[in-house]
């Protein structure tokens, strides 16, 4: 350490230097009695207390927050799904008009609900599989 260092040190003594006069202190008075493990047992009974109180009082203040914010989240993603269903159904009429001069109406038509059915089964057997990794998951591997 430098010189310099240590005078720094001296001028600016850490949080927990206590200054050179400082002694303990006895309670003072006739009556007056040191503090006792029982009273310090209580002192952090209470303490305990309090801490409970304040971190319940955050935890539902958390809980209503995170509330609010899922209600709005909800409201966006029904938006969005609604706003998707729209531009899907859109694009299906769009396909049948595109068909309809080449192939005409009536297959134009049919062909567009066969590949919705089509992918709509493919869609179903993929969540078929998911659901089943998800029960095999929770299975006990009793083979019953």
């Amino acid at each position: 350490m430098r010189d310099d260092d240590t005078e720094r040190a001296d001028e600016y003594p850490g949080p927990f230097d206590l200054p050179d006069e400082h002694e303990a202190s006895e309670p003072e008075g006739e009556d007056a009695q040191p503090f006792s493990l029982t009273d310090d047992v209580l002192a952090l009974i209470e303490d305990g207390k309090s801490y409970a109180e304040a971190e319940l009082r955050f935890q539902k203040s958390r809980a209503g927050y995170i509330g609010n914010r899922t209600k709005g989240a909800i409201a966006f993603a029904l938006g969005a799904f609604g706003v998707f269903h729209l531009a899907l159904i859109a694009a299906t009429v769009g396909i049948v008009i595109a068909l309809a001069p080449v192939i005409g109406p009536w297959a134009a038509t049919a062909v567009v609900t066969l590949a919705l059915i089509i992918a709509g089964v493919v869609m179903l057997r993929l969540l078929k599989g998911r659901l089943d990794d998800i029960r095999d998951a929770f299975d006990d591997g009793d083979g019953e």
